[in-house]
């Protein structure tokens, strides 16, 4: 596939959009941050990897069309909406309701996820996510020069480019979440209500979805 991009005019208009909606913190980011902090900063980056895998199947189906079938379709968008919400509920259900860690050891007293569970857990909250859809579907054709022609193909151009400038802003995210959570992870005080602040994060994360309109990743 050829890459197609608009003029550099355009081009720079969409680069100062795409970083200042990546720069305000949406579902994703808070889902990655809440991760870096139990459990460090390569928790966050494989988090960042799922998030942004699911990003990359949101653009091709942008680029192909099919957002604007989910876009018409009140059905899909709501079993799509729903079974996202649901799934960040049930994360924060499962986190509170867990054995409390001991507090005697540290950060090895918090429950560790494999890389795989991490990667798995960012992609479906992200894919769940049917207002990243829309949104690229929304956002994206304003960037679109059609005098170029292969509209599909500078929608996908345009979606990478997204990505990869929301795996630099993501990827800072992950760091000061990491090396916060570092210093929290040590505090008894912290060790005593991690449970509690993650499982409510998930679980706001949750009726967030479930109740608001159009919004950021």
């Amino acid at each position: 596939m050829d890459f197609v991009l608009p003029n550099a005019t355009s081009l720079g208009l969409f680069v100062s959009a795409a970083l200042a909606l990546l720069l305000m913190p949406g579902p994703a980011v808070l889902y990655l941050v809440g991760r870096s902090i139990e459990q460090g900063r390569t928790a966050g980056l494989v988090s960042i990897a799922g998030i942004h895998a699911a990003t990359v199947f949101h653009v091709l189906t942008a680029a192909l069309g099919l957002s604007a079938l989910l876009a018409s379709s009140a059905l899909a968008f709501a079993i799509v909406k729903y079974a996202g919400a649901a799934y960040l509920i049930w994360m924060g259900l499962r986190k509170l309701f867990a054995p409390v860690p001991g507090l005697g050891t540290g950060a090895s007293a918090l429950a560790r996820h494999s890389n795989w569970r991490l990667f798995r857990d960012g992609f479906i909250v992200n894919l769940l996510n049917p207002k990243t859809a829309l949104f690229f579907l929304a956002f994206l054709p304003q960037f679109v020069d059609v005098a170029l022609g292969h509209v599909a193909v500078q929608i996908f151009t345009l979606g990478i480019l997204f990505t990869a400038l929301g795996l630099i802003t993501d990827t800072s995210y992950a760091m000061a979440a990491g090396i916060a959570g570092s210093w929290l992870r040590g505090n008894r005080s912290y060790l005593r209500f991690e449970r509690y602040f993650s499982g409510f994060l998930y679980i706001g994360l949750g009726v967030t979805a479930a109740l608001a309109g159009n919004g950021k990743k």
